[in-house]
C-alpha cells in the first residue's frame, strides 16, 4: 500500500456524541480537519482546516492529543496518518466550503463514518467519552 497524506482532525464531544462532517458527494462522515500543508504544525493545520470547514476558530492553547493512527483511505489503496485532538473553540459551528452536512453521532452510528474515524469511535467509547 502507498503512503498517503498526514491529516489532523478535531474531536468535539457533547453529551456522549461526537461532531462529524460529510463532504459534498460523499456518503461517509469524518472528523473535521484535513491534510497538513508543507511546514505546518498540528495546531496550524487544525486551526486552518476547522475554520475552513466549520467557520469556527480553534484555540490552539487548549489542544489536547487524543491519539494517532495509520489507516486506509476510504476507497483508495493507500494509507494515511490521522492525528486527533480535542480543543476549545470560538464561534458558531456552521458547515462551510465542501461540507455538505454535520452530525452528532454515538458509537452505534459507526457504520456511517470512515474507517479511520471508526477506530477513534472505538477508543472514545472504550474510555467512556462516547455513548
Amino acid at each position: 500500500m502507498e503512503s498517503g497524506p498526514d491529516k489532523v482532525a478535531w474531536i468535539l464531544i457533547r453529551d456522549g456524541r461526537v461532531l462529524v462532517a460529510r463532504n459534498d458527494g460523499r456518503t461517509l462522515f469524518y472528523f473535521p480537519g484535513g491534510a497538513r500543508e508543507s511546514g505546518e504544525t498540528d495546531a496550524e493545520t487544525l486551526t486552518r482546516e476547522v475554520t475552513e470547514e466549520l467557520s469556527v476558530r480553534i484555540d490552539p492553547d487548549t489542544m489536547s492529543l487524543v491519539d494517532s493512527c495509520v489507516a486506509p483511505r476510504d476507497g483508495r489503496p493507500e494509507l494515511f496518518r490521522l492525528t486527533c485532538y480535542t480543543a476549545d473553540y470560538e464561534g458558531d459551528i456552521q458547515p462551510a466550503n465542501e461540507i455538505a452536512e454535520i452530525a452528532w453521532l454515538c458509537h452505534a452510528d459507526q457504520g456511517r463514518v470512515s474507517e479511520a474515524t471508526r477506530r477513534f469511535f472505538d477508543l472514545l467509547h472504550g474510555d467512556g467519552r462516547l455513548r
